[in-house]
C-alpha cells in the first residue's frame, strides 16, 4: 500500500519567545514546511543565553 504525502503543509504557527528553545522549535517547524511567526517581548532574542558574555572555563568572549 503506497502512502501520498503530501508536503506542501497549508499553515501557520506561532512560538512565544525567543530563547533556545523558541529559536529551535521556529526552524524545526519551518523546516517542516509550516510559517513561522517568532515573538519576543524584548527588543533581542536569545533569551537567558544572550545575558552570558563569558564563557567558564576558558573565558572565551561567545557574543
Amino acid at each position: 500500500m503506497t502512502q501520498n504525502l503530501n508536503k506542501d503543509l497549508a499553515g501557520a504557527v506561532m512560538v512565544l519567545g525567543g530563547g533556545i528553545a523558541g529559536m529551535q522549535s521556529a526552524i524545526d517547524l519551518a523546516n517542516s514546511g509550516y510559517y513561522v511567526y517568532l515573538v519576543e517581548k524584548s527588543y533581542a532574542i536569545g533569551g537567558m543565553m544572550a545575558r552570558l558574555d563569558k564563557t567558564f572555563p576558558t573565558n572565551d568572549c561567545t557574543m
